[in-house]
């Protein structure tokens, strides 16, 4: 009777699908069909009359994800999917607080504040509350806020250790406050309302249990704590939760995401059904070889084997490249050469580790006339933090610049208000001169932004243009700014990137014209994004690769310190999260996967010699053909030549020294002056230039 929904799965997929009124975790790995088995699940408990579609609550993370299973079950059952259940958290959250309003001490048309909206709020409260925004940055608060909210916390359950926690604690309780006198809701408090009164109200979790007696949560490896907790809440003792997920691929931890609620699931819920699909229906068995052995080096894990039919494939191969410029050509190279072998752009992924890495690849695309798109963020000279350094720079060239000056007079915030801003506008009309000219006779804080300009002016006064850059960039406070937000790290990696960009442009020009440098960077921001359904390549960072599926993927500067990233040595399980994102990386690609890393890299306006992944040593040298490296260009030369140094250890390695005892190599730097980087556990960090030498393996 059902046989037509089945015909097309495999033997684990159709044993997840028919399984009873039971709770089960089915570990599916990348590319094993779980959207399928998810839908198919659904349609096989209505089809089978074992529950109807208003008995279904089905839990996604992206609106596109809820979309498509609902497009899906239509197709495969004459069932109308308008009123079901299915969606996101917030999604379902929000449904369930627009039903449940008065309950809930809601108006029952409440808005919704997104993150810029909540910004807002933060800072028009700070104002009434006087409290200084140079000691509690708005974004720091809103960080604050939306952190404590997502572990389930209000304000009175906050723990205070100083003064500054105190007072953080105070304007969270008054920002509570505000939202409720003005009936909004930001996205945090729609998880944290509806579990406090799924909580707190017996009636109201027994209706909804009753009512939801199959659940099925997708991407169940990245749900929060709380998220979590809510779904406990709706899971009564004979609800059956139906949890997908793959704990290999679990890359959002900053975000919440706790990959060890499905060790918790099992217990809480006393799962005797662990299912895994690892028939992969994506890639050649060479690429899923290579993700099977480097995700095996992670102990924590539930423990799967991706294989398929498919056959082996082309061998995985391995560029070594001689700095990021060579390692950029040499990608443009091969772009070129898949689409002359009628490979779509579109199906070509370029991805990296750090945001910062993408702007000497898009200088090479741009050179090369090849179209691309940066997908999930923005083009390196469009992001915020790069356009408010360019405007500073801009009015070093030309404090007559009014675009430039209305962008940064007020960023990082000094204060300078919009009815000051009326003020100079309206004397600058009068005076029919620039904003500039008018700010000369303003006083106050306008007075001192003015003469930090004309301080910058005078300290970039015969620098070259990356130390002027570099010089533009620190007197502006955006980095002291940057650091204040929860992810401002990748924000303060752009602006360093800003000066290796410098550095490029006097390398290739045999240019030091700061005014030529803005000239370059408005034409690189203006060009060769493609517009929408345009074919061009695609440049993301590993993270907004999940779900994502590709003809080619290059994976670049697969370098110990960059990937993994040097912060995941400190961080506790951070190097297993960073193997994951590897696994993650390697199983986008279908048919054809390219790995590469560099020799040396320009990283905070130095070169800096760098060690291969050690994640490249963990896959099979029988899968990988290595390409030669290719003899540099000139323009390739920067930075001086290859250290005089040998290097035999690896960043994040532990080693002695016989003066400063045991430590641990953070990073090298080579050249004339070659030299290394430890972090001695009792003499602090330090720089070795001669005795490096001396240095021993632990």
């Amino acid at each position: 009777m059902t046989e037509h929904l089945l015909v097309a799965l495999n033997d684990r997929q159709r044993e997840a699908v028919t399984l009873g009124p039971v709770s089960a975790l089915i570990l599916a790995g990348a590319g094993s069909g779980k959207t399928r088995v998810l839908t198919t699940r659904i349609a096989w408990l209505i089809h089978n009359g074992l529950v109807s579609p208003q008995g279904i609550l089905a839990v996604t993370f992206t609106n596109k994800a809820a979309r498509e299973m609902l497009t899906r079950l239509s197709a495969m059952l004459p069932i109308n999917t308008r009123g079901m259940w299915i969606g996101t958290f917030h999604g379902l959250c929000n449904r369930f607080l627009k039903t449940h309003h008065r309950e809930a001490n809601l108006p029952a048309m409440f808005q919704i504040l997104d993150a810029a909206d909540q910004l807002a709020v933060i800072k028009r409260l700070l104002k009434q509350m006087n409290v200084d925004e140079q000691k509690y940055p708005a974004r720091q608060v809103q960080a604050y806020i939306n952190g404590a909210k997502e572990e389930g916390l209000r304000a009175d359950r906050m723990e205070a250790y100083d003064r500054h926690s105190e007072k953080l604690r105070e304007i969270f309780a008054e920002y509570d406050a505000q939202c409720q006198r003005e009936g909004v809701v930001d996205f945090a408090e729609l998880l944290l309302r509806c579990h406090e009164m799924l909580g707190r109200d017996s009636v109201l979790r027994r209706h909804y249990q009753e009512r939801f007696r199959y659940i099925l949560v997708d991407e169940f490896q990245d749900t929060s704590r709380l998220q979590y907790s809510w779904l406990k809440l709706l899971a009564g003792p004979t609800n059956a939760v139906f949890a997908v997920g793959d704990d290999d691929q679990s890359i959002y931890a900053f975000r919440g995401a706790r990959a060890d609620n499905m060790q918790d699931f099992q217990r809480d819920f006393n799962v005797q059904h662990v299912i895994k699909l690892e028939q992969n229906y994506r890639s050649h068995s060479n690429i899923l070889e290579a993700a099977n052995a480097i995700i095996a080096h992670n102990k924590n894990r539930l423990g799967k084997n991706l294989w398929t039919a498919e056959g082996q494939g082309e061998p995985i191969r391995l560029f070594d490249a001689y700095n990021d410029q060579d390692e950029a050509a040499f990608i443009v190279d091969e772009v070129k050469a898949l689409a002359a072998e009628g490979v779509a752009l579109s199906q070509i992924a370029v991805l990296y580790r750090s945001n910062a890495q993408s702007r000497v690849l898009e200088h090479a695309l741009f050179s090369a006339g090849i179209s691309y798109r940066v997908y999930g963020g923005l083009r390196f000279f469009e992001r915020a933090e790069i356009k408010h350094a360019l405007a500073y720079l801009r009015l070093v060239a030309n404090p007559d610049d009014d675009t430039a000056l209305l962008r940064v007079i007020n960023f990082p915030a000094r204060g300078i208000g919009a009815r000051s801003l009326e003020q100079l506008q309206e004397a600058a009309r009068g005076q029919e001169g620039s904003l500039w000219q008018a700010a000369q006779t303003a006083g106050g804080k306008v007075a001192a932004f003015t003469t930090l300009i004309k301080s910058m002016q005078e300290s970039c006064n015969g620098l070259p243009l990356p130390e002027m850059v570099a010089a533009v960039i620190q007197m502006s406070g955006l980095k002291q700014h940057y650091l204040t937000e929860k992810e401002g790290a990748d924000r303060i990696a752009n602006l360093d990137e800003l000066v290796n960009a410098a550095i490029t442009f006097v390398n290739e020009n045999d240019a030091d014209s700061l005014v030529d440098f803005l000239t370059f960077a408005s034409l690189e921001a203006g060009e060769h994004q493609a517009d929408p359904g345009h074919d061009a390549l695609q440049l993301m960072t590993v993270h907004a690769a999940k779900g994502l599926e590709f003809h080619t993927v290059f994976i670049s500067g697969l370098e110990e310190g960059l990937f993994p990233h040097e912060q995941s040595m400190i961080e506790h399980e951070g190097l297993e999260e960073e193997r994951r994102l590897m696994y993650v990386a390697v199983t986008r690609a279908r048919r054809r996967l390219y790995l590469s890393h560099a020799q040396s890299r320009m990283l905070h306006g130095q070169v800096r010699y760098n060690i291969p992944s050690r994640f490249l040593d963990e896959i099979p040298q029988a899968l990988l053909k290595r390409l030669n490296a290719r003899v540099p260009s000139q323009a390739m030369q920067t930075g001086g030549g290859m250290p005089s140094i040998s290097m035999p250890w690896r960043i994040g390695e532990g080693v002695r020294h016989p003066k400063f005892g045991q430590g641990v190599i953070l990073a090298y730097e080579g050249g004339s002056d070659a030299r290394v980087q430890v972090n001695f556990r009792d003499a602090g960090t330090k720089w070795l230039a001669l005795e490096y030498a001396k240095l021993e393996k632990l």
